[in-house]
């Protein structure tokens, strides 16, 4: 497969998206900020009410989140385009809500992360599984990090935001046999999926 990094999206497609902090910054730094974040990304999907008059949904049912994973200094998703409004549209405006939010909450300016987002697609489903367990695996104690979408793929927890379907469908919808997987997921796997993901 060849690096490619999108910057056209199209109905359908699933992509790994990406972006970190201006220099490498901590842009999450306690987890009201976590949790901000995906709150706000939940009412940009209209998944949950907004809680700011300011804010216009996207139409529901635009995209939908099949992973994810929030470090302090970056974040990873990869989520499927349902229909023709593009990604570039979902992320831009999470990422500038949010940096209003932590420029006010820190008392700064400017941009909080580095460029534009990176986005790469997910042209083949037998990529979806390793790209799925290199996302869930950033954090070093990946089963307790609590801000992934993981415990919603093995089951201790349900949320909204996330799809994990089409990937555990793989898996015959058996969530053990998916923690295995990331149990036993390594450098091989890690390299089968190389040109989708970034040096961090």
């Amino acid at each position: 497969m060849q690096y490619r990094d999108y910057k056209r999206f199209f109905e359908g497609g699933v992509y790994h998206v990406y972006n970190r902090g201006h220099n490498k910054m901590t842009v999450f730094r306690d987890e009201k900020d976590y949790k901000f974040f995906l709150q706000r990304l939940a009412e940009i999907l209209n998944l949950q009410p907004a809680k700011s008059r300011w804010l216009k949904p996207l139409p529901k049912g635009s995209f939908t989140i099949l992973a994810y994973c929030l470090m302090p200094n970056h974040f990873h998703f990869m989520v499927r385009q349902e229909t023709k409004l593009p990604i570039s549209k979902l992320i831009q405006k999470l990422l500038t809500s949010y940096a209003v939010y932590f420029n006010k909450k820190y008392e700064q300016v400017g941009a909080i992360f580095q460029g534009k987002f990176k986005s790469k697609e997910v042209d083949n489903d037998e990529y979806l599984i390793p790209l799925s367990a290199y996302i869930h695996r950033n954090p070093a104690k990946f089963l307790s990090w609590l801000f992934s979408s993981l415990s919603t793929y093995l089951g201790g927890d349900r949320e909204v935001l996330v799809d994990p379907g089409l990937v555990l469908s793989i898996f015959n919808n058996d969530r053990e046999q998916y923690r295995k997987y990331l149990e036993k997921y390594g450098k091989a796997d890690k390299a089968f999926v190389a040109d989708l993901t970034f040096d961090e």
